[in-house]
């Protein structure tokens, strides 16, 4: 893999990016196999664009050989790093796990704007929602088997993904990251792995730590100062956390190392096939099973786009629906809930489509459909809200030519 180390001048650029980077919306919740399944697919190996957020992005996807379209696959997201290109992440074997998996996951490296991820309007975070959606509808994922990793800025991604998708991605390994990317709301458990060099020169040890330990918290852990390895052993020290939640583990590996994603033990060479960073990746992922314990996924206010609520009274609420991001056959949306000019104890939106839309994924709300009719009712977390104060819930859909916008209602429950 060549992969060269970053600048020590980067750390400046890209902490002060971190510092306007916009609040990450939530997940939704998976499924256990995708509509992909059992369909021909239209989707293969090799550089790819998709419409997100209104721009065109790229990605490269990497479908297993001898693909079997009634065979649920594992899909891993790997990010690139600054300056770093999805064409060098495909090229140097998505961090080792082309090779590791062997045929049984689907790959996918993202193109972030000027080749990082500031994330800003949570662009990065709809891109992916987008290709999750797009690559489960034309190809067999298995919904609980969704992964991110990534090195530095790539990392610092990954981390935004486990903090703000809780309920899609099963795990990420994040190495050498830090919060660059934002991390909201980063209150629910994900399987996390994170991997730091102890003298790392561009993004110092104590911002790995850092994150990790958002999830070492989540994951109800134990908490503790793992070992880390002396300067000049040229070694790494694993440790496995104890005490997290079923399903939950956090993984922390130290290595006597600078800034790099391919250190090697008992050598100063970062070579890719000397490394044994992919190879403890993929066990991480590997040992997760295909059920996912159960954890809510907590929404976020955003800025609404408005659409025609009416003028709130006491005691009462609107909801304001936009569509975040679209594609062929599919699309994104939020509700934004707010309170009248009294407090409430819970919510109820209704609307009705009028072209024949389905919800397939949701979050933030509980969905029931009669037909066109949509319901939905605040979770347990998000139904109390102060005069004037907003809650947002989102889902994904499928659309099928027009897609209008349909006229909301809220009361309170």
């Amino acid at each position: 893999m060549s992969m060269r180390k970053l600048a020590g001048g980067v750390l400046a650029a890209l902490l002060a990016t971190a510092a306007t980077l916009a609040v990450v919306t939530a997940a939704p919740a998976g499924a256990a196999v995708t509509a992909g399944c059992g369909k021909a697919p239209t989707l293969t190996s090799g550089t790819r664009t998709i419409s997100s957020g209104g721009q065109n992005r790229s990605y490269i996807l990497r479908v297993p050989d001898n693909y079997d379209r009634n065979k649920p696959y594992k899909l891993i997201f790997a990010f690139h790093w600054l300056n770093g290109t999805a064409g060098n992440v495909a090229g140097g074997g998505y961090y080792g796990l082309q090779g590791q998996s062997n045929n049984s996951a689907i790959l996918v490296a993202p193109q972030g704007i000027d080749n990082g991820w500031a994330n800003t309007g949570n662009r990065d975070l709809t891109l992916v929602d987008n290709l999750v959606s797009l690559i489960q509808g034309d190809l067999c994922v298995d919904t609980t088997q969704l992964f991110a990793l990534g090195w530095s800025y790539g990392g610092s991604m990954s981390y935004a993904v486990a903090c703000a998708r809780p309920a899609v991605f099963r795990a990420v390994a994040v190495l050498s990251g830090a919060n660059l990317s934002g991390c909201s709301p980063g209150t629910q458990p994900v399987a996390y792995f994170g991997i730091h060099g102890t003298h790392d020169s561009v993004l110092n040890i104590s911002l790995g730590r850092s994150i990790r330990d958002t999830f070492v918290r989540n994951n109800g852990c134990t908490a503790q100062n793992p070992p880390e390895p002396a300067r000049g052993s040229l070694t790494h020290i694993t440790t496995t956390y104890a005490g997290c939640r079923a399903g939950y583990p956090v993984r922390w590996a130290a290595f006597d190392g600078d800034h790099t994603p391919e250190p090697v033990d008992g050598s100063t060479s970062t070579s890719g096939a000397l490394t044994w960073v992919g190879g403890e990746v993929w066990r991480f992922f590997s040992q997760l099973t295909s059920t996912t314990p159960s954890s809510p996924a907590t929404p976020t206010p955003t800025t609404p786009t408005p659409t025609t609520p009416a003028p709130p009274l006491p005691g009462a609420c609107t909801a304001t629906y936009r569509i975040t991001g679209q594609w062929q056959g599919g699309f994104q949306a939020e509700v934004a809930v707010t309170a009248g000019a009294t407090a409430l104890t819970g919510w109820r939106v209704r609307w009705t489509f009028a072209d024949g839309q389905t919800i397939t994924q949701s979050w933030g709300g509980r969905v029931t459909s009669s037909g066109s009719a949509q319901t939905v009712t605040n979770e347990t977390w998000n139904g109390t809200l102060a005069a004037g104060a907003s809650a947002t819930f989102g889902f994904l859909g499928t659309a099928n030519g027009a897609n209008t916008v349909p006229t909301t209602t809220c009361e309170p429950a």
